[in-house]
C-alpha cells in the first residue's frame, strides 16, 4: 500500500501559512515606511476576508497611499521567502505516526520556492519517502497531471491500484488521476471544503478530520472489503 498526500489544507492549515506572509509583509513595511505592522496586518487579512488573495497587495497598498508596482512586487517577494510559522496539524500527525510502516508521499502544487519553504518549515523529510513539487518539473506537470504520481509508481515499481491519495481540493486533485486506478479520498477542510462538483471530480471517499483515517479503511478501499487483509 502506497498512500500519498496533497499539502495546503490536507496536513496543515493553509491559512496559517498566508498570516505568516502576511506577519512578514507587514513588518517589512513598517520598516521601510513607518506605519504600524499591526495596522497593516489587519488591513491585509480584511482584504483577504472581502476580496480574496488576488491583488491583496495593491489594494492594501494603495489604502495607505504608498502603492507602485516595484512595492508590489516586494511585497511578493517578501512573502514567498519569508520562513513559515506553520505546524502540522494534530490530526496529520496522528495519521503519519499511524502510518509509519508504510511508503508515504507528497504530490503538491505552487511555487516552488514557497512549497519547498513549507516542507522544511514542517519537518516533513522526516515523514516521507518523497516529495513532489510539481513546478520543479514545469507548469504542465501541475495537477491534474498526473505526471508525479508515475514518478512514484516508477520508484515503487507497483500499480496504481495499490496507491491512494488524500487531497482537499476537488477542482483538480482526483479527476486525471481516478481512471489510472488510483483511490481517492476528499478531506473536507480549507478552502475548497464547500465545493461539490460532478461525478468525475469526486473522490472516492470523504472524511472532515485524518482522524478518521485506520488502516483497515485504507486497506478496504485499496483492495476491498473482502481482500482488507492481504
Amino acid at each position: 500500500m502506497i498512500v500519498v498526500f496533497d499539502l495546503d489544507d490536507t496536513l496543515y492549515e493553509e491559512i496559517t501559512f498566508v498570516k505568516s506572509g502576511f506577519y512578514s509583509v507587514s513588518d517589512f513595511i513598517s520598516i521601510h515606511y513607518s506605519i504600524d505592522s499591526n495596522t497593516f496586518f489587519r488591513s491585509l487579512t480584511d482584504n483577504l476576508e472581502k476580496f480574496g488573495r488576488g491583488a491583496i497587495f495593491d489594494k492594501t497598498l494603495k489604502e495607505f497611499n504608498i502603492f507602485s508596482k516595484k512595492l508590489v512586487s516586494k511585497c511578493v517577494s517578501v512573502y514567498r521567502l519569508h520562513k513559515p510559522n506553520i505546524t502540522l496539524n494534530t490530526d496529520a500527525k496522528q495519521c503519519l505516526k499511524l502510518l509509519q510502516d508504510y511508503n508515504k508521499y507528497i504530490v503538491t502544487d505552487g511555487n516552488k520556492i514557497v512549497q519547498e519553504n513549507k516542507v522544511n518549515a514542517l519537518q516533513l523529510d522526516d515523514y516521507f519517502k518523497k516529495i513532489y513539487i510539481t513546478r520543479r518539473y514545469g507548469i504542465k506537470y501541475a495537477k491534474p497531471s498526473p505526471y508525479c504520481f508515475s514518478l512514484i509508481k516508477k520508484i515503487e515499481n507497483n500499480s496504481y491500484k495499490n496507491m491512494v491519495y488524500i487531497g482537499d481540493n476537488e477542482n483538480k486533485d482526483f479527476v486525471e488521476i481516478k481512471p489510472l486506478g488510483i483511490r481517492t479520498i476528499r478531506i473536507r477542510q480549507g478552502m475548497f471544503k464547500n465545493t461539490n462538483l460532478t461525478e468525475e471530480y469526486k473522490a472516492d471517499l470523504e472524511i472532515l478530520s485524518l482522524k478518521e483515517i485506520t488502516i483497515d479503511l485504507l486497506k478496504e478501499l485499496i483492495y476491498g472489503k473482502e481482500n482488507k487483509y492481504r
